[in-house]
């Protein structure tokens, strides 16, 4: 499957994200063996925990990433494997934190794990696996490595500090938006691919673009997430529609509502938003404000620039399936489960 072809690829009825999936399985499975073997704890709750969530499914894109980046200049697998475990246990973490914050109920379509465990066991059972996550990354024996992943540890939580600072707050305005997707979303996309060219030995200008791909890309993932939570096919999407809505956070979609709106409009956002004081058919109407603002394209055509940029970001490496692969992916990203 790892040299299927250019032309194999462009005529599969599969998504990007799918023949990476298949490219890369026999190493996914390395990689979901090494989880399973680090999340192994004395404390029965601790596998228990980290086991329904990670069970849960989810589409793996961030160690997937970090494979194909590193399988593109031939680079170590087995460490590749390793990171790409601790890159998942970073990810996972923090979606445990999030639905503690956020109060969620639902996650890929399943009860979230604070609701089922409680919000304190899944508060101590992310640290763990963030400490997980560094003592594979030590493994790697880099040091360039464990900055790249611990740097992207702690902007990921600046983000999401930075978020809960702008929730319920109307008068965010984008580029407060924008730097919170790329500190919260975009940061470990971007260290994904950068520890893929790290460990393969690239030059610097090489390791720059996957690093820049990776945040781009990110960028625009985090971006149509905002978007279909207003638009999307919930059963497809694996969450609550209107959950940001009911949350009070300030997205996209949001904020290009708010940017002409009218007097009725901007205290509706208020109440709704601000002060959270929301009533039956309040997600209705802000569908239908969003949508007479143009919102949800505008937020699409955002996500487009991110991801075209990622594209850019790659010219400079040679042609391969894995880099087309790569570069189809930014488009895919944009049109999922519209």
């Amino acid at each position: 499957m790892r040299n299927q072809g250019v032309e194999q690829i462009e005529q599969s009825q599969e998504s990007p994200l799918e023949l990476i999936s298949s490219m890369f399985a026999s190493d996914m499975s390395e990689v979901d063996r090494l989880i399973l073997e680090n999340m192994q704890s004395d404390v029965a709750v601790i596998p228990k925990l980290a086991q329904y969530i990670i069970s849960a499914g989810g589409k793996r894109i961030r160690p997937l990433l970090t494979l194909a980046s590193t399988s593109m200049f031939n680079g170590d697998m087995s460490k590749s494997h390793n990171l790409a475990a601790a890159v998942e246990f970073i990810h996972t973490a923090t979606l445990l934190h999030d639905d503690v914050v956020d109060e969620s109920n639902e996650r890929r379509g399943q009860k979230t794990a604070n609701l089922i465990f409680g919000n304190q066991a899944s508060v101590l059972v992310g640290d763990f696996l963030f400490s997980k996550s560094f003592q594979m990354m030590v493994k790697s024996g880099s040091l360039e490595i464990l900055s790249i992943l611990s740097n992207a540890s702690a902007v990921i939580a600046q983000g999401e500090v930075l978020q809960l600072s702008a929730t319920n707050d109307i008068n965010t305005k984008m580029p407060l938006y924008l730097d919170i997707i790329e500190s919260k979303t975009a940061a470990l996309f971007a260290a994904s691919c950068e520890v893929g060219a790290v460990i393969s030995n690239q030059d610097k200008a090489t390791v720059t673009a996957m690093r820049n791909y990776g945040a781009k890309l990110g960028a625009a993932f985090q971006i149509i997430d905002d978007a279909l939570d207003y638009a999307a096919d919930q059963k497809a999407l694996g969450k609550d529609l209107g959950d940001d809505f009911r949350e009070g956070k300030i997205t996209a979609p949001i904020i290009f509502a708010l940017e002409n709106a009218t007097k009725e409009e901007y205290e509706f956002w208020q109440r709704t938003l601000g002060y959270k004081d929301q009533k039956d058919g309040d997600f209705a109407r802000a569908m239908e404000i969003i949508t007479a603002h143009n919102a949800l394209n505008k937020t699409i055509e955002l996500a487009k620039t991110y991801a075209n940029d990622a594209s850019k970001s790659l010219k400079i490496i040679d042609n391969s399936d894995v880099k087309h692969l790569l570069c189809g992916l930014t488009s895919y990203i944009i049109t999922r489960s519209f």
